[in-house]
C-alpha cells in the first residue's frame, strides 16, 4: 500500500515553515528570559535595593535588569507593580523605565549577526543540562543556553522562508503602504501590543530585513511604533492599582511617544537613514542600531526632566497618596505584579506580615488599655483592627499559596514555608484582643472593678506578654541581632506560663475571703484562659 503523500505548494510550505520559525523564536525568547531571571534570583532583588533618587542610578538600573530579563514590556509591567506596592516612588521608576528601553536593545545587537549555523549545538547542550542536571543552577545555565540557541534557530528559520515571499506582489504592496510615517508607527503600536515584547517585535523585524523582505527605509517607523506598543502591557496592568501606579505608566506612555516624535521629526528632516545605511550592508545591523541610538538619546534628552514629568502626570492624574491609604483593608506593600519577580514577592510579603504583626501587638495593647482604664471608647478601634487583621489573614494567605508555586530558592521556600504559621498566630492575637475588648465592655456596662491586686496581676502579666510579642517581631524580621533574645523569650514564656498558673490560686482565694464577687471572679478566670 503506498504511502497517502500530499505535495504542499512552496508558498504555504513557506509560509508554515516562517511560523513555526516565528513561534521558535518567540519560546527561545521567553526561555531566555525565564532561565536569565531564575539564575539572577537574589542578584535581582539585590540591584533593585540600590535603587535611589539618583535618575542616573535608576536608568542603570533599568538597563541591567532589562538586559537580565529580556523584556522592557515585563520590567514595566513589574515597575508598575513596585510602586503600586510602594518599593519604588514614581521618581525612581521612571529612571528604571527609561533604562529598560535601552537594556531591551541588547537583544536586537545579539541577533543582528550571523551564528545561527552554531545555534543546534547550543539547544543541544542547554537540553542535556536541564534534562541531566539535579542543581538548580546548572538547570537554569542549561535553559539559557537552550532559549539563546532556540531564539537564534527560530529567527533563522524564520528568515530562511521569508526570502522567497519577499518577491511577490501582495508583500511588496504591503510594505509599501507601512513605508508611510503614521502607518509605519501605527503598525508598529498594534505589532508590539500584540506580541507584548518590543524585543520580539524588532527581532522579527530584524528576520524580514535578514530575508531581504524590508529595508531600513521602510522599518525605522515601525521601530518607533514599537517603542509605543511596548506600552500597552503596562497600561492595562495599572488599572485598578493605585493613583502612582497610573502615572508610571503614563509616564512610560509620555517617555516613548515623546521619543517616537522626536526621532520621526529627525528622520522626515535629516538623512538620518542613510547615515545609518553607511556604517554597515547589514539590514538586521542597521535595525538594531536605529534601534538603540533612538532609545539612548530619548533617555538622554529625558531623564533630566523627570521633576516635569511627575508633576505633568499628577496634572492628568490627580488625587492624594494619602486618600488611598485611609483605606485600611488593602495590602500595601504586595502586588500580583511582583509574583514575576520570586525572591522580591518573598521580600515584599515579609513587609506585609511585619505590617499585620504591629498592627496584632497595636490590638492587644488597645484591648488591655480599654480594660484596665474601663474606657468603652477604645474597644471599636479594636474591632477596626480587627477587620483589618482577618482581611491580611486570607488576603496574605492567598498570595503565599501563589509564591508557593514560583520557582524559589531554598532558603525562600523555608520562610515562605514558616509565614503561613506566623500569620495564623498574629490572627490568633488579633482574637484574643477582641476577646479582651468583650470582657472590658461586660466589666463597663455591669459597672464591675476588679480588686487592686488583681489589677497589679493583670499588668504584671500584659508587660510580659507584650514582651514576647514584640521581642518575637524583632527576632522573626531580623530588627535584632542580640543572641540572648530567644532565650528572653522562652524565658518570658515560661514565667507568663508559672505567673498564670499562680495567679489562678491566687483569685480562688480571694473569692474565698469574699474580696472580690463571682461575676467578676469568671470574668478574671476568663481574662486569664
Amino acid at each position: 500500500m503506498e504511502d497517502f503523500y500530499m505535495p504542499l505548494d512552496k508558498t504555504v510550505s513557506d509560509i508554515i515553515l516562517a511560523l513555526g520559525g516565528l513561534g521558535l523564536f518567540l519560546y527561545g525568547m521567553k526561555l531566555l528570559g525565564n532561565g536569565l531571571e531564575l539564575a539572577a534570583g537574589a542578584k535581582l532583588r539585590k540591584i533593585l535595593e540600590k535603587i535611589t533618587s539618583n535618575r542616573w542610578l535608576g536608568a542603570l538600573v533599568g538597563i541591567v535588569v532589562t538586559a537580565i530579563i529580556q523584556s522592557s514590556t515585563a520590567v514595566s509591567v513589574m515597575v508598575v507593580g513596585f510602586v503600586n506596592a510602594s518599593l519604588m516612588t514614581l521618581s525612581q521608576a521612571m529612571g528604571v523605565l527609561m533604562g529598560s528601553t535601552i537594556g531591551t536593545t541588547v537583544t536586537s545587537l545579539i541577533l543582528s549577526f550571523n551564528i545561527a549555523q552554531y545555534m543546534p549545538v547550543f539547544i543541544c547542550i542547554g537540553a542535556f543540562m536541564v534534562s541531566l542536571s539535579k542543581k538548580n543552577n546548572t538547570k537554569y545555565a542549561g535553559q539559557i543556553i537552550a532559549g539563546f540557541g532556540i531564539l537564534f534557530f527560530g529567527m533563522s528559520t524564520m528568515s530562511e522562508h521569508l526570502k522567497p515571499l519577499a518577491g511577490s506582489d501582495a508583500f511588496s504592496n504591503m510594505i509599501t503602504s507601512i513605508s508611510n510615517p503614521m502607518l509605519g508607527i501605527l503598525f508598529g503600536i498594534v505589532f508590539a501590543a500584540l506580541i507584548q515584547s518590543s524585543s520580539a517585535a524588532v527581532g522579527i523585524l530584524q528576520a524580514l530585513g535578514a530575508a531581504g523582505a524590508l529595508l531600513l527605509p521602510q522599518s525605522v517607523y515601525i521601530i518607533y511604533g514599537i517603542h509605543i506598543g511596548a506600552c500597552f502591557t503596562a497600561v492595562i496592568s495599572s488599572i485598578g492599582a493605585t493613583k502612582d501606579a497610573k502615572r508610571t505608566s503614563l509616564a512610560y506612555v509620555l517617555f516613548t511617544v515623546f521619543g517616537t516624535v522626536l526621532f520621526t521629526i529627525i528622520t522626515l528632516l535629516t538623512p538620518f537613514t542613510s547615515w545609518i545605511e553607511q556604517l554597515t550592508d547589514n539590514v538586521s545591523l542597521q535595525i538594531s542600531l536605529v534601534h538603540i541610538i533612538s532609545t539612548i538619546v530619548a533617555t538622554l534628552v529625558l531623564l533630566p526632566c523627570v521633576n516635569w514629568i511627575t508633576k505633568l502626570t499628577c496634572l492628568i492624574i490627580r488625587g492624594k497618596k494619602e486618600d488611598e491609604e485611609k483605606e485600611p483593608c488593602r495590602l500595601k506593600f504586595v502586588d500580583e505584579r511582583i509574583l514575576k519577580t520570586p525572591p522580591i514577592a518573598v521580600n515584599q510579603i515579609t513587609k506585609e506580615i511585619e505590617r499585620m504583626g504591629k498592627l496584632a501587638n497595636k490590638s492587644y495593647q488597645l484591648s488591655m488599655e480599654a480594660l484596665l482604664q474601663r474606657d468603652d471608647k477604645i474597644v471599636p478601634k479594636v474591632s477596626e483592627n480587627e477587620e483589618v487583621i482577618d482581611y491580611l489573614n486570607h488576603s496574605i494567605t492567598s498570595y503565599l499559596v501563589q509564591i508557593n508555586g514560583l520557582p524559589l530558592e531554598d532558603h525562600d521556600l523555608l520562610k515562605v514555608g514558616s509565614y503561613y504559621h506566623v500569620v495564623s498566630d498574629l490572627e490568633r492575637i488579633g482574637d484574643h484582643a477582641e476577646n479582651i475588648c468583650e470582657i472590658a465592655s461586660r466589666i463597663i456596662k455591669n459597672d464591675d472593678t476588679f480588686s487592686e491586686k488583681a489589677i497589679e496581676e493583670i499588668q504584671d502579666l500584659t508587660k510580659l506578654v507584650e514582651s514576647v510579642i514584640v521581642d518575637s517581631l524583632d527576632l522573626f524580621f531580623g530588627h535584632s541581632n542580640d543572641p540572648l533574645l530567644l532565650e528572653k523569650i522562652s524565658n518570658n514564656e515560661q514565667e507568663i506560663d508559672d505567673k498564670t498558673e499562680m495567679y489562678k490560686d491566687h483569685h480562688i482565694e480571694r473569692l474565698s475571703k469574699g474580696e472580690c464577687n463571682a461575676t467578676i471572679g469568671t470574668l478574671f478566670m476568663e481574662l486569664l484562659t
